[in-house]
């Protein structure tokens, strides 16, 4: 399910004809050269595409006319490799619907000062486009991304390849549908939000369904798929069959399986990509979601609890923009405040993604004293150790919010051998006090979502795109 549409990339060469066809020959040589060169490194998550030259306001209006047309292109990627007046690219650049980066470089990384001429000083000025380029893209407040330094340098390429996980992040934010099964929990703020907001500026679909929808697709499943998809679990998860019989094990077990298949068959069937539950509305329902829910965040749909289609939304988006690799729904759960230990417990009241397990998760069935309703099966491990993001959206009434605190994950050393869901321990920059303060006096919620595998810049790029108001604590 995670994958998604073919994507590439469009890199678009600025110049102009003043400098005669010789030139404009040699600006294309290269331009061909950095493309295949940029391919064949490795380090792109997606193809990057040369165009012709942008020497003309028509032939660069037609470019992104094309790319704004073409759903498989994500992105813009531009050089100026000389000067390219940018009275040239006003209109084009106005009418681009999609993420552009501005590589900020040259074709020669150091100056042949022995055979330096007038010549080469007319093909090779990077840095007089660039500055023209650059003013226009700031009136035009394009929100565009500007990279600096040479073409070959790692850190340039790993700066284009995390711009273009955003790219595809972007458009796929349009396409993001979430399934609300049932409705918030009662009580709950930050679970609340502007549904058609949402759908204007991020271009989330968010629908309802009765409970009972579900139901039927659980009714559905055979026992064949039932007993495919636990010899599935075999193969992947240790057993822990606690202290009840393995006939009553696995029937709750396989309870969580037919859920997962209906699941999954719903939301394909109508096209979404991420979904909630509430514990609160289960009728019809032998156990709430667990076990299910984790299989299936893992295959890259975005989920949250307690019906917060918002953060639901956003995990989805995140997995794109990650490769769907150690990127998850979380909740902070318990303070540990013993001096130079602060860290926070993060965990739910089942789900929680394996796609941040630091070792093989094993089944356990356990009660929730919550639900009223039958003793559910879970994926039980330690998170993962690592640097990362967590993520906030909150509605504030008159706009979306998006908080983001840098966090240092690390892997538990003491065993809770009572506690029956999975847990992730994190530490919080700037540090305990300073961080906690600041994610609470900002609004941020208990819902999140954690990348260990995205940084701050990415995050922001994407605000930055959609117009979303954020605050970073780092």
């Amino acid at each position: 399910m995670f994958a998604t549409e073919k994507k590439e990339f469009w890199f678009v060469v600025g110049s102009q004809h003043l400098y005669g066809e010789e030139a404009l020959a040699e600006v294309k040589a290269n331009a061909q050269a950095m493309t295949d060169s940029l391919n064949e490194s490795g380090v792109l998550p997606y193809p990057l595409v040369l165009q012709d030259l942008a020497v003309t306001a028509d032939k660069i209006t037609s470019m992104m006319k094309e790319v704004n047309y073409r759903d498989e292109v994500a992105g813009v990627m531009t050089w100026m490799h000389t000067f390219s007046p940018a009275k040239m690219w006003i209109r084009g650049t106005k009418l681009l619907q999609k993420p552009l980066l501005h590589l900020a470089t040259q074709y020669n990384e150091s100056i042949p000062w022995a055979t330096i001429d007038m010549d080469f000083m007319n093909l090779n000025q990077s840095a007089h486009g660039d500055r023209e380029y650059g003013f226009i893209n700031a009136r035009l407040n394009k929100q565009n991304k500007v990279v600096v330094g040479y073409w070959e340098r790692p850190e340039v390429k790993q700066q284009i390849a995390d711009w273009m996980d955003v790219a595809v992040a972007y458009n796929e934010s349009f396409n993001i549908k979430v399934a609300r099964f049932g409705d918030n929990m009662r009580n709950v703020a930050v679970t609340e939000g502007d549904k058609v907001e949402a759908q204007i500026q991020f271009g989330w679909t968010v629908d309802y369904f009765g409970i009972g929808d579900l139901v039927q697709y659980v009714n559905a499943v055979t026992e064949e798929e039932i007993n495919d998809l636990f010899a599935e679990y075999e193969t992947l998860y240790e057993f822990d069959y606690g202290t009840y019989s393995r006939e009553d094990w696995e029937k709750s077990v396989k309870v969580q399986a037919s859920y997962e298949i209906a699941i999954q068959k719903f939301l394909d069937d109508g096209g979404y990509t991420a979904f909630t539950s509430n514990f609160e509305d289960l009728y019809g329902m032998k156990q709430l979601p667990g076990l299910a829910v984790q299989r299936l965040m893992a295959k890259g749909y975005g989920f949250a609890g307690e019906g917060d289609w918002k953060t639901a939304a956003l995990d989805r988006l995140l997995k794109v923009m990650s490769h769907n690799q150690s990127t998850g729904f979380m909740e902070d759960y318990t303070y540990e405040l013993a001096a130079g230990q602060e860290s926070i417990l993060q965990s739910h009241m089942l789900e929680v993604d394996p796609s941040l397990a630091s070792n093989q998760p094993k089944i356990i069935v356990s009660p929730l004293g919550i639900g009223d309703r039958e003793d559910p099966a879970r994926l039980v491990f330690d998170g993962k150790a690592g640097d990362g993001v967590v993520v906030s959206m909150a509605d504030f009434g008159t706009h979306y919010k998006l908080l983001i605190n840098e966090v240092t994950a690390f892997e538990p050393t003491v065993a809770a051998p009572n506690l029956p869901v999975a847990r992730v321990l994190w530490e919080v920059k700037p540090n305990f006090q300073d961080g906690v303060k600041a994610w609470i006096e900002n609004g941020g919620g208990h819902h999140t979502v954690v990348s260990l595998n995205l940084t701050t810049d990415q995050i922001v790029a994407y605000a930055k795109l959609v117009n979303l108001d954020y605050v970073v604590i780092k």
